[in-house]
């Protein structure tokens, strides 16, 4: 048998609810993204509840709160205690998110699911990782290597690859496959047959709309300000705004334009603070950049806020002076300052149920000339997800919440109950300190006196009396003896000593206890592990006056404009459907051998090696773990998670037709087993085998033809062996994969004048074409028939060109 494959949904399939899957290999469990949604809905945790004690490591994908939202809450009330992993922006973005959610709801709501400590905790002790590294596990996971790759879609987006034995367990949810202004594209194509690919089927039926979108999106927004409107744009706190930014800030320099465009969050700044400083995490036309001119696209962005929180001066002369085009803002009130005029406004939360963006939308939703402009689904049940209806409501009731400092009779009622509650802390600390003192010194009253010899003498005299501490010494009472619970004699004496011990005078913890003034300077630098958040936050947390939330219900008449225009940065169904096909054929290289099995005869079989990135490949024995089927393709299994119930029956049976022939779309707390019938040997290649091999390096492999039969080494090991008789002959094959996009700039840079043409076909300077035919996988996830035909006459150009082409493969 091979590696042990047991998967469980906790949330988050046949819906778009948040995402929280148990994934068991080899008894070793890991909760891969631990999601919640806006509604904070405690009923969607009760899965992760039940197994959330038994979880040995955390992996997360993203940065929102559909993919970690309930992590703080799973810590603090389910006894999560694993070890969390994920990149250094997953970490960093997703502690700012969730601090966001928590300053929206807590000014709207007593908001006790949480708090910051619990946030900063479940943040506090993540193993960042970086891209394509391999991180071995150790103790109950010993043999597991976990390995973040690139998804796109958010910045430090993950696809986690779980390696076992040789067998791969791909997690890749939310990906992207286009290149954007601040990401690349997923590398979800680069890998190799895995045994278990776990996916979602969110967009599976939604086509990506064309690049001219960006250009509608551009042109509405840009109309709505010239004829006097406001335009405002639900976001999320550290996501897909970092792309709209961009955008916005492009086009706003492309046609010198003046209107105002604010980003409105609690930890705004923050968040553009820490983004500045993640370029080796964003796209190549960004790292690029820097590189060249050593120009940070989002260093603007900060420089603004750090002459704003400075500056004395008014919001309206501060935008006069700078001339800068988004500007960063943390409280509403510094946007109800701003010039009265058109203006563009980025406010979380995306889904309307709270933050800026609720407020804002109430305030302008009666206006005609205004336009909210949606760029992501609405989560389910929020007041987004009703208005992107078709055709939207005409009016909808909403709850407007506020925080009020308390007045009148009802501060006076507060800060009684406040000095009562104080008054029952003080005397019950006092008195358990009490019956501490008395019992202390009930049971260390005889041991303690100088004037008994043997203290396990129940019968010593009882007209001694030590004090507590032992400070006073040989005092005799003649007469009344008092209890020996009593605290202390009448007129003690006590010897003025000081504490020492063998290394000097012993230290006082109360002289180093931070004062409250102390607290609150510090509670100024409350928010991420390097001290940063906003300072307008951070007095948000600090005030510390009696409050309470008032609540009114208002019916808003809908009358400005509605749109939705997709920016998740999401594959699409065409492009899932295309990089499910291309993962799903082998593409290991593939060894013939003679193997000699004991008790059977000689059989040919076909060999699959599983090279990792960073076997070394030496004349010297080394141990391989090779994976041995008798069949000629390898089973692999798909999982699809997340997503409707249409679009993941409509991507099951894509799958099942072109795909592969184990897909499986499991219901909540269903246990699936999607072990593979792999079997793993370590095998010894011999001197005499690898002295005769002339390796040839590809890429980042070197790579060769082995012809030989299997035996066993002296201490009983598998060996591979040079065959006694003649090796049997064999097709050539091309190794390698050409990617056009890839084989594009390749011919640019050798002086060719390449573009695409119609098919996804190459048009080499004049005469010259290059194009893919047949298709790239099968049902069975078999290799495909697929060719590569280069067209043209007779040329000099021709031959250059098919010089080039060939020398991206190597012929075996």
């Amino acid at each position: 048998m091979g590696t042990s494959v047991q998967i469980t949904p906790l949330c988050g399939v046949y819906n778009e609810n948040p995402l929280s899957y148990l994934v068991s290999i080899d008894g070793f469990n890991f909760l891969i993204d631990c999601g919640w949604n806006d509604h904070f809905d405690t009923s969607l945790l009760q899965p992760l509840s039940k197994v959330a004690s038994t979880v040995d490591a955390v992996l997360l994908s993203h940065s929102d709160t559909l993919h970690l939202g309930a992590l703080p809450y799973a810590m603090k009330q389910f006894g999560l205690s694993a070890p969390v992993f994920s990149t250094e922006p997953v970490h960093r973005l997703g502690l700012l998110t969730m601090y966001d959610q928590y300053l929206a709801r807590r000014q709207v709501s007593d908001f006790e699911l949480f708090t910051l400590d619990d946030i900063d905790s479940a943040f506090q002790n993540v193993t960042r990782l970086t891209y394509s590294q391999n991180y071995h596990l150790s103790g109950k996971g010993e043999g597991i290597v976990i390995a973040p790759h690139v998804a796109g879609h958010l910045l430090g987006g993950t696809v986690w690859k779980i390696t076992k034995d040789g067998e791969d367990v791909i997690y890749a949810v939310d990906y992207n496959r286009r290149k954007e202004k601040h990401l690349n594209g997923t590398v979800l194509e680069s890998f190799v047959r895995p045994a278990v690919l776990i996916t979602d089927a969110y967009n599976a039926l939604n086509n990506q709309p064309p690049r001219q979108q960006r250009e509608i999106f551009q042109d509405t927004i840009s109309k709505t300000l010239k004829v006097g409107g406001n335009v405002l744009l639900p976001v999320d706190t550290a996501g897909r705004v970092l792309e709209l930014l961009l955008i916005l800030e492009d086009y706003w320099q492309e046609h010198s334009l003046n209107y105002p465009i604010f980003f409105l969050t609690y930890v705004s700044s923050s968040t553009i603070d820490y983004v500045k400083s993640f370029l080796e995490w964003m796209g190549d036309s960004i790292t690029k950049s820097f590189e060249t001119s050593r120009d940070n696209a989002f260093l603007l962005k900060l420089s603004f806020l750090l002459i704003a929180i400075h500056c004395k001066c008014t919001l309206s002369c501060r935008l006069a002076n700078l001339k800068l085009h988004v500007t960063l803002l943390i409280n509403k009130s510094e946007l109800d300052n701003a010039p009265d005029g058109p203006k563009v406004v980025l406010a979380s939360m995306a889904s309307l149920e709270a933050g800026f963006s609720h407020d804002i939308f109430v305030e302008w939703a009666s206006d005609v000339k205004n336009l909210v402009l949606f760029t992501e689904r609405g989560q389910f049940g929020s007041l987004a997800r009703m208005l992107q209806a078709d055709p939207p409501p005409k009016a909808v009731k909403v709850t407007m919440s506020r925080r009020v400092p308390l007045v009148g009779e009802e501060l006076v009622a507060y800060e009684e109950e406040q000095n009562r509650l104080k008054k029952e802390e003080a005397l019950k600390a006092s008195l358990i300190k009490e019956e501490e003192s008395k019992a202390s010194h009930g049971s260390d009253n005889n041991l303690s006196d100088p004037m008994i010899i043997d203290a396990n003498n129940a019968h010593a005299p009882v007209d001694v009396v030590d004090p507590p501490g032992g400070g006073y010494k040989d005092m005799l009472i003649d007469g009344f003896v008092p209890l020996s619970t009593s605290v202390a004699p009448m007129f003690p004496f006590y010897e003025n000593t000081f504490d020492w011990d063998d290394f000097g005078e012993v230290i006082n913890p109360d002289d180093y206890v931070i004062n409250d003034q102390d607290m609150d300077q510090a509670a100024m630098h409350v928010g991420d592990m390097d001290g940063k958040l906003d300072e307008g936050s951070a007095s948000l947390i600090l005030d510390t006056k009696p409050s309470k939330v008032v609540s009114n219900e208002l019916t808003v008449q809908v009358k400005c404009s509605l749109i939705y225009m997709d920016y998740e940065g999401r594959a699409d169904g065409r492009s899932i459907k295309t990089i499910l096909a291309h993962v799903a054929p082998l593409k290991l290289v593939r060894i013939f051998l003679l193997v000699t099995w004991p008790y059977t005869s000689a059989n040919y079989i076909q060999l699959t090696l599983n090279l990792s990135e960073h076997q070394n490949f030496t004349r010297n024995a080394c141990v391989l773990s090779i994976i041995l089927k008798l069949m000629a393709f390898v089973s692999s299994f798909k999982v699809l998670v997340h997503g409707s119930a249409e679009a993941t029956e409509h991507l099951k049976q894509n799958c099942l037709k072109h795909v592969c022939p184990h897909v499986y779309t499991p219901q909540i707390e269903e246990t699936i087993d999607v072990t593979s019938d792999l079997c793993a040997y370590k095998v010894q290649l011999s001197e005499k085998l690898m002295s005769n091999v002339l390796f040839k390096k590809l890429g980042d492999y070197e790579i060769a033809w082995v012809d030989a039969e299997v035996g066993k080494t002296e201490n009983g090991m598998l060996s591979l062996l040079p065959i006694s008789t003649s090796p049997p002959p064999h097709k050539s094959v091309l190794v390698g994969d050409l990617k056009m996009a890839d084989f594009k700039p390749f011919l640019s840079s050798k002086g060719i004048q390449v573009e695409f043409a119609l098919g996804g076909a190459l048009r080499c300077g004049e005469f010259v074409t290059i194009r893919k035919v047949g298709n790239a996988g099968q049902k069975g996830g078999g290799s495909g028939t697929q060719q590569i035909v280069i067209e043209g006459p007779l040329c000099e150009d021709y031959y250059k060109i098919r010089e080039y082409l060939y020398s991206q493969f190597y012929l075996l």
